[in-house]
């Protein structure tokens, strides 16, 4: 009866820890492309709902899916760029996305590789996801106001490339947001929102891929790694994938219309809220 018992309490567990994993699927592809910030928001939604935290390692999986919507999506693109560095036609190489992005995956992957114990250990907390809610919200108020939106993609230096990567790897803090402190940078470069988006959801597509490439070979590292685990992971990644796709299709829709104004006061909100639940 005992083991009985505790087989059952295994597979409860099991199915709801699967449960929790498809919620945070959905809203990590969703997270991911806005610019709310997803790391808050896997951070955020355990601690409310009292779910025991999944760990980096899982928040990074969950990127992984991201990665899949992004290749996806953007296929053809990706394939026009990898062309791109070998043609040597005039019109090619001004239009050509390669170097900027190449030049703007440095920095994030630098810090990364540095400093990656420090964030995980030190900067993931509802303090620090205040701040940076709020202060990089205003960022991009102040940038979708004031840039110009005169620039598409076509004519990027590495220069842009150079700066939108600088803000890119501030976006390792929990609560910046990627897409968002990218998208703030490229908008100030004068970049159209679209193409603010879209260059920013490019430029993420490498460092999403190394970042969970590192991660899945730490987890197979891991000596008490089990194989109950598998299958939370999978369901995290199928569904942030599917969200992620639908996400990015709709919010590059949205862009040729509207402003990012609904984001910065979501983000204020947002920050509002954890504000109270940490002094209540």
């Amino acid at each position: 009866m005992t083991i009985l018992l505790e087989t059952l309490t295994i597979k409860v567990m099991a199915s709801l820890q699967t449960l929790q994993a498809m919620l945070l699927g959905i809203v990590q592809g969703l997270t991911e492309f806005l610019p709310v910030s997803s790391s808050a928001h896997l951070l955020l939604i355990p601690w409310v709902l009292g779910w025991e935290p999944m760990g980096l390692t899982f928040d990074v999986i969950l990127h992984g899916g991201t990665l899949i919507a992004l290749v996806i999506y953007f296929r053809h693109e990706w394939l026009q760029i990898i062309r791109q560095i070998f043609v040597s036609e005039k019109e090619d190489r001004d239009y050509s996305l390669a170097m900027p992005l190449i030049i703007g995956t440095f920095p994030a992957t630098i810090l990364g590789l540095f400093f990656d114990d420090l964030i995980e250990n030190q900067l993931r907390n509802s303090e620090v996801i205040v701040f940076t809610l709020t202060f990089f919200g205003l960022m991009l108020w102040v940038a979708d106001k004031r840039g110009s939106q005169k620039r598409g993609l076509r004519g990027l230096t590495g220069m842009d490339g150079l700066i939108i990567g600088l803000a890119q790897a501030i976006a390792l803090v929990p609560g910046v947001s990627r897409s968002g402190i990218t998208i703030t940078a490229a908008l100030f470069l004068g970049i159209s929102r679209a193409d603010s988006a879209r260059f920013s959801f490019l430029l993420g597509t490498p460092i999403i891929a190394g970042a969970t490439i590192l991660k899945l070979y730490d987890l197979l590292q891991t000596q008490d790694m089990v194989m109950a685990s598998i299958v939370p992971l999978a369901a995290g990644v199928l569904f942030s994938s599917i969200s992620g796709f639908l996400c990015i299709k709709y919010f590059l829709s949205f862009l040729r219309a509207r402003t990012y104004l609904v984001f910065v006061g979501y983000r204020l909100v947002l920050a509002v809220f954890i504000l109270l639940l940490l002094v209540l």
